[in-house]
């Protein structure tokens, strides 16, 4: 037993745990493909989970659907460990695949089953060696020189100090990199404001086939990224709606005083179930996700908002008079936080321009998407219909500790670039470039930042990920 001594004022005993060849910090969608990632390519891995589930935004924060694997000319950019996700999921009958976006904002969307995702991932994860450990959380870091040395969790068991050669940072909120010491930003670069959070409403005995026809003779009342005459041609072949409307019976909820969220529509997508779906919409800003009281106030704001719109969308909305209400997300939805100063920041011009970068470890089509931090609106960059961005490997390493990988949206990004490559299956295909370059890191036994490219890059090539 050894002990932590924390700021010199207690003393508390530490087990010491095992050791590992990569320890992945956080079980989101990012951090899961990471670990199955570096399982397959034969470390000894674990992933690390506060809570009792894999999956993250997708599971806990009950965000779906996926969006987007394409690019908005429907080329598939997000291939590898993500699609075979999708492969198996559909094969349960737990996801349609790829299907039309019928608010035309991207070209498709993938719904999926919540509970058959927590499934598959642990799955795979475990199928591939990959050990995890639930229900626990970052204490401490332990350094020495360059490097981290160890980490002390904290869970049932009390305090667990565990060592690794490579550590993943999946957290989301950059907590592993921060208490390592790697410098951070946080939100955009003028006042450090945030894209804000969502508490995410699941409903259930929705009238599908009520809301088609009324959308069929309403067209006016939604918006359609691209034209009402596209969506209407989408929504005859998606067999699962996306919607962004009601747009006059909110305005007058908002006139009479029923609601106060600082948005503007209903967002609602239809999950792999039909009639139900996940309603989008809540708005929480000018708190801080990294401050636990701010999150705290968030989490209850949120609940609040929820059951405002619930209220709303059984009293106004056509196709949801039966609506059930199935509840709300384990954990608000965050869209960003902190992102670290790697060794090099993605930038929107980065985007835009769909610089060639000699390290791409990922691609992605999505387009720049920013719920304001301070308004009801919502401003978007539509990218041309064949962009396809590159995600350099150097925004997941940082020069200081030199065995750390980054992942998921905490990724180095500014705030405008971040709001694109945050979406699942770029953070899932950024997991799978991170998991992929610490097994080398760990086989070569250096540093991730003195594997060669060529490596990596042939590495996830012959694991079917797409790279320019």
């Amino acid at each position: 037993m050894n002990t932590s001594s924390i700021e010199n004022n207690y003393v508390l005993p530490v087990e010491k745990g095992r050791e590992y060849d990569v320890i992945v910090m956080g079980g989101g969608v990012s951090g899961s493909i990471a670990g199955i990632a570096s399982a397959r390519h034969g470390a000894k891995t674990l992933v690390i989970e506060r809570h009792g589930f894999l999956g993250g935004a997708l599971t806990a924060m009950g965000v779906g659907p996926m969006m987007s694997f394409h690019n908005r000319a429907g080329k598939q950019l997000v291939k590898g460990i993500p699609q075979e996700i999708i492969d198996r999921l559909k094969a349960k009958n737990a996801s349609p695949g790829h299907i039309p976006d019928s608010t035309t904002y991207c070209s498709t969307v993938t719904p999926f089953d919540c509970e058959q995702l927590k499934i598959e991932l642990e799955t795979m994860l475990i199928e591939s060696g990959g050990e995890i450990q639930y229900h626990t959380q970052l204490a401490h870091v332990e350094k020495k020189d360059n490097k981290i040395e160890s980490v002390v969790v904290c869970n049932n068991n009390g305090l667990t100090q565990f060592g690794a050669s490579v550590y993943i940072d999946a957290t989301g909120d950059a907590d592993l990199a921060k208490m390592a010491g790697v410098q951070c930003t946080i939100g955009r670069g003028s006042d450090a404001a945030m894209q804000p959070m969502t508490m995410n409403l699941k409903t259930g005995n929705v009238d599908i086939e009520s809301i088609r026809a009324y959308v069929k003779n309403n067209p006016g009342d939604f918006r359609f990224a691209f034209g009402a005459e596209e969506g209407l041609r989408r929504l005859e072949k998606t067999p699962r709606l996306s919607l962004a409307g009601y747009l006059s019976e909110w305005d007058a909820a908002v006139d009479n005083g029923e609601l106060d969220i600082p948005r503007d529509l209903v967002l609602f997508f239809e999950t792999a179930t039909s009639g139900v779906v996940i309603v989008n919409t809540t708005r929480i800003q000018s708190l801080n996700p990294t401050i636990a009281e701010d999150i705290s106030r968030a989490e209850t704001i949120g609940r609040q908002q929820c059951s405002q719109l619930f209220t709303f969308l059984k009293k106004h909305c056509t196709g949801f008079e039966h609506a059930v209400n199935l509840g709300t997300s384990v954990h608000i939805g965050i869209r960003e936080s902190r992102h670290i100063r790697g060794l090099y920041t993605l930038t929107a011009e980065d985007l835009i321009q769909e610089r060639q970068f000699h390290d791409p470890v990922a691609m992605g089509g999505y387009p720049i998407d920013i719920h304001s931090p301070d308004k009801a609106e919502t401003v978007s960059t539509h990218l041309r219909p064949e962009c396809a961005y590159r995600i350099p490997e150097r925004c997941m390493l940082v020069e200081k500790p030199d065995n750390l990988i980054v992942v998921g949206r905490a990724v180095s990004a500014t705030h405008e670039a971040s709001a694109a490559i945050r979406v699942s299956p770029i953070a899932m295909a950024v997991g799978q470039a991170g998991g992929t370059l610490a097994a080398l890191a760990v086989v070569h036994r250096i540093g991730p930042n003195m594997v060669p490219y060529s490596e990596l890059r042939n590495t996830l090539l012959s694991d079917n990920v797409i790279l320019p």
